[in-house]
């Protein structure tokens, strides 16, 4: 009788232990997820630094620098899904004024600050959405469903943008960054 009570409580304590383990992995998911979701947002200001200070440059077509300081704008105003088509549209318009004639003449260290900036909310956005998949992936499992390991914690979301960065070696560079 004291070997079926002690292999019980044996069972027991395990199941304790291993239910613990998996609450505790996915808080550290969901605090993964939150550090995640801060580097993508400072990322995302660098970048949106880097355009202001290169559409403040006169080597560039003062309607195209209108258009990336309102783009920039529109990102800080947007939330929500808002948010992710005002950061794609950014891009797009950031390659596209890169990658026209309407910037000819741009210091190399500004084109170099936008490139390291669009790198890095690359690299930030992948971390990110990465870090949101193996978060669900383990809110799926049948035993933290049942059991409601995840508490009330919400689902977290994909940050979808479009953020292939500019080409800018085809953008002819000026030597002098004055």
């Amino acid at each position: 009788m004291f070997v079926v009570v002690a292999a019980v409580a044996l069972i027991v304590v395990l199941c304790g232990f291993y239910l613990s383990w998996r609450a505790t992995r996915l808080d550290r998911l969901y605090r993964r997820v939150d550090t995640s979701r801060a580097a993508l947002e400072a990322a995302l200001a660098r970048r949106g630094v880097a355009v202001l200070a290169l559409a403040d440059t006169k080597g560039c077509d003062p309607a195209a620098s209108r258009a990336l300081v309102d783009a920039v704008e529109a990102t800080h105003r947007a939330g929500g899904d808002e948010r992710e088509l005002a950061e794609s549209a950014l891009s797009g318009l950031l390659r596209k004024t890169l990658g026209d004639e309407e910037c000819p003449f741009l210091a190399k260290t500004l084109l170099a600050e936008v490139a390291d900036a669009a790198k890095e909310v690359h690299m930030a956005r992948t971390f990110h959405n990465d870090a949101v998949a193996h978060t669900r992936r383990a809110r799926r499992s049948p035993l933290v469903r049942i059991l409601r390991l995840a508490g009330r914690a919400p689902l977290p979301g994909f940050f979808e943008i479009d953020d292939e960065p500019p080409r800018l070696l085809s953008v002819p560079v000026d030597t002098d960054p004055r």
